[in-house]
């Protein structure tokens, strides 16, 4: 990956500011907002029930092993980073109960699931400091607004306690700042104060659109910036994570998704700026093992 100057960074915000300043006046996403790195900062994440401490919006990361540690000991200390993750459309009551059972017996920071599973992971969870995450427009981010509104809505209804959305991929390739950040800001509203994530799909990115996606998530409020969904191909590289923490500073989260599968490459994504892990290979990561699958 080719480095990406702090001139680029410069040229790429004012060309995302003056996009939104001609096409969306009278927006809550027109507002000029200068270097990326200097955006205007999202409101805090709510303090989820029994969140173990976890920052859930910021850059600063908890409980890392020190130096010296005995290997499987420092991977321990991996799961308060993680989102457990069960997303394959195969998923049955069975198998997202089994992961609810494993987030709490590893003390994860969430179980990420798809919506229609957010009752029984809400009820299995219930008192066990782990949170609820779920999907919004997902896999593929372009479904309508309204419809993200409403996926939004529904799955906070329903007890999700962090939404995790698919960026309008196809709308920041063509250039519709506007759309893209009013969509992630319907998404950050209908969320009443839960955790929004944006997914922004690093792997079908350009650095540039990488950039813009970063800078438009930050201008609509969100909490976080995440790389993928783990259906789009690829997945997190440390470079990617490197500029997208580059990107919104200490201001909003990165998290880092997609063949993460050991304790080792966790553990890079970490040092190179991830404050949360999304991987169903969740166990053999704090167990010191390798695992298996895309995701």
């Amino acid at each position: 990956m080719a480095q990406v100057s702090e001139q680029m960074v410069d040229q790429i915000a004012a060309a995302v500011t003056q996009v939104l300043a001609e096409r969306g006046k009278g927006t809550a996403c027109a507002l000029p907002f200068g270097m990326a790195a200097a955006g205007p900062a999202a409101p805090p994440a709510p303090a989820s029930p029994g969140n173990h401490q976890l920052l859930q919006a910021g850059a600063c990361r908890v409980g890392h092993a020190t130096e010296g540690a005995a290997p499987h000991s420092a991977c321990e200390t991996l799961a308060q980073y993680i989102d457990h993750t069960l997303l394959k459309p195969t998923a049955t009551d069975a198998q997202v109960a089994e992961i609810c059972k494993q987030a709490r017996d590893y003390h994860f920071a969430s179980v990420c699931i798809n919506p229609a599973y957010i009752p029984l992971a809400a009820s299995i969870l219930a008192g066990s400091g782990v949170m609820v995450c779920t999907v919004i427009g997902f896999p593929l981010g372009s479904t309508s607004t309204e419809t993200k509104a409403f996926e939004t809505r529904d799955a906070v209804a329903k007890g999700a306690d962090e939404i995790d959305m698919v960026i309008h991929i196809g709308k920041l390739k063509s250039g519709d700042f506007e759309y893209v950040c009013n969509d992630i800001r319907a998404v950050v509203q209908s969320a009443q104060g839960r955790t929004v994530k944006v997914i922004i799909e690093t792997s079908l990115l350009t650095d540039d659109e990488k950039v813009a996606a970063c800078i438009l998530s930050k201008a609509a409020g969100a909490h976080f910036v995440k790389t993928s969904t783990g259906f789009g191909g690829g997945g997190a590289t440390p470079e990617d994570i490197a500029l997208m923490r580059r990107i919104v500073g200490k201001d909003l989260g990165v998290k880092a998704s997609g063949g993460v599968k050991d304790c080792a490459s966790a553990e890079k994504l970490i040092a190179a700026g991830a404050s949360r892990l999304g991987a169903s290979a969740s166990v053999e990561i704090v167990e010191g093992k390798t695992g298996k699958g895309s995701y």
